[in-house]
């Protein structure tokens, strides 16, 4: 068996376990395809296979973009079989999958979604909990702490509108979206809201 065929068998023996995790909506996400498919040979280097981590051999590659990439992992190059020897992976799915070893390996994308099934949106709870406690908690670099009742007010008396804008924009040290791009509005919005009555409402949390 020549170094192809070891590549297409050891692929095709990882789709059993691919089957049985399943599917989530809008397709697996990037580390569920890697820990599953591409690590059998990206995870050593098999066959000239960039390894994930391998800084160096994957920026190289991410100077192509993402849809060179994905064009190669379709077709199959050098050793490396069409979909990685898993036919059964979407585009989708083999974008993610790339887009998770890039990040793995010094990069910073962001994964891909199916515009087709939307995830649903974040809760302002949610996205709090997950980006804005980061510098909200605290204060840190003149951020309005989460209870500091005055601190909002302050900021509402400019209008509501405008601190959510100033949020999505970007205002001062806090980067567009909180540094969280894959943020929509209407995320946003409910993030804001989420701190606004944390920090001015005594029934606790916004239930609105």
């Amino acid at each position: 068996m020549d170094g192809t065929m070891k590549v297409i068998a050891v692929c095709v023996t990882s789709l059993g376990a691919l089957a049985a995790n399943g599917a989530s909506p809008g397709g697996r996400t990037g580390k569920e395809v890697v820990d599953n498919v591409c690590l059998a040979c990206h995870a050593t280097g098999v066959n000239g296979a960039p390894k994930v981590g391998d800084t160096k051999a994957w920026e190289a590659r991410s100077k192509r973009g993402l849809s060179a990439l994905t064009g190669s992992a379709l077709e199959g190059v050098r050793k490396m079989p069409p979909h990685g020897g898993s036919l059964s992976l979407n585009d989708i799915e083999l974008k993610r999958a790339i887009t998770y070893m890039v990040n793995q390996s010094g990069g910073s994308w962001t994964e891909p979604i199916d515009r087709r099934h939307l995830p649903a949106p974040r809760s302002g709870e949610q996205v709090v909990k997950a980006q804005c406690s980061k510098c909200h908690t605290q204060g840190l670099n003149g951020a309005p702490k989460i209870g500091d009742k005055a601190a909002w007010i302050d900021r509402a008396k400019l209008g509501f509108d405008g601190a959510v804008r100033s949020a999505i924009n970007g205002h001062g040290a806090m980067p567009a979206r909180g540094g969280m791009p894959n943020l929509t509005d209407a995320e946003m919005r409910a993030a804001v809201a989420y701190m606004f009555y944390q920090s001015v409402s005594k029934e606790g949390p916004a239930t609105k």
